[in-house]
C-alpha cells in the first residue's frame, strides 16, 4: 500500500475521485475516510485521509460498512472477448467461467450483474459500467501469467478442482462407462482407457490421455508458483 497527496479544487464524491485516478469502482471493496468506513457517495474535503482497499473475496470484512453487497463466496467469472485462452484454463481448473467470443460490452455488463460474476477484462473503461459490481482489470497479456495473476489476486489456489468442467461450454462433467461412450471414441482409445467423463451439454468426451498428463503437470507447476503474495 502506498500513500500520496492528491490536489483538487472542488469537493466531489469519493467514487469520482477514485475513478479519476484510474481505479475502476468495481475493484474497490472498502473505503476509509479518516479511519471511518464510508460509501461511494462520501464527499471528499480538504485534509481528508482516504484509504482505498480492493475487493476481498477470501476475507470477510462484513463487520465494516462495505461499498457493495457481500463478497462472492462461490466464485464465478465472466470474461470479455479478449480472454478466450484464460477462460479455457480457468475452466480446466474447475472455475465457473462464462465466455463468448462475440459478447458486446453491454451484454457482458448485464451478464455479470445477473449471474453475480466477477467480470475479468482488459478494458478498464468497461469496469466503470454502472451495472457492474464485481470486476477486475487483468494486467498481464500472456494467458499463463494471467492465470497466475487471477489465482493470486483472488486467493484461489485452495479452490482448484481440475478437470471437472467442460473446456468448451463450462458444464460440469459426469462420469461415463465404456458402454456409454462406445461408438463415439476411437477403438484404440477404448482399449487403453477405462475412465471417461462426458459433458451432457455438448456431448464432448474426456479421458486421461497424454494431453491430460501434460495439463496435470502444468497445473502442478502453476500451483507451486501461485502462492499469494503477502
Amino acid at each position: 500500500m502506498a500513500a500520496f497527496p492528491h490536489l483538487f479544487e472542488l469537493s466531489a464524491p469519493v467514487k469520482d475521485m477514485i475513478e479519476g485516478l484510474g481505479v475502476p469502482h468495481t475493484e474497490v471493496d472498502l473505503i476509509l475516510a479518516n479511519g471511518e468506513s464510508v460509501d461511494f457517495s462520501y464527499m471528499v474535503r480538504g485534509g481528508d485521509r482516504i484509504g482505498v482497499y480492493p475487493v476481498f473475496e477470501s476475507i470477510d470484512i462484513t463487520p465494516l460498512l462495505r461499498v457493495r453487497p457481500r463478497p462472492l463466496r462461490e466464485t464465478r467469472f465472466v470474461l470479455d472477448t479478449h480472454l478466450g485462452k484464460l477462460a479455457a484454463y480457468l475452466r480446466m481448473l474447475g472455475f465457473d467461467t462464462l465466455y463468448r467470443n462475440d459478447s458486446t460490452d453491454h451484454e457482458l455488463a448485464l451478464l455479470s450483474a445477473r449471474e453475480h460474476g466477477i467480470l475479468l477484462t482488459r478494458d478498464v473503461g468497461l469496469l466503470k459500467h454502472g451495472r457492474i459490481t464485481h470486476g477486475y482489470y487483468v494486467r498481464e497479456t500472456d494467458f499463463r501469467r494471467q492465470l497466475m495473476e487471477i489465482l493470486r489476486r483472488f486467493d484461489l489456489s485452495g479452490s482448484v478442482a481440475p478437470f471437472t468442467r467442460c473446456l468448451r461450454c463450462n458444464t460440469l462433467l459426469e462420469g461415463a462407462s465404456e458402454e456409454q461412450v462406445a461408438g463415439r471414441i476411437p477403438a484404440k482409445t477404448r482399449r487403453h482407457y477405462q475412465e471417461f467423463l462426458v459433458c451432457r451439454s455438448c456431448e464432448r468426451i474426456y479421458w486421461k490421455g497424454s494431453h491430460y498428463r501434460r495439463m496435470q503437470s502444468f497445473i502442478e507447476r502453476l500451483l507451486g508458483s501461485a502462492a499469494p503474495v503477502r
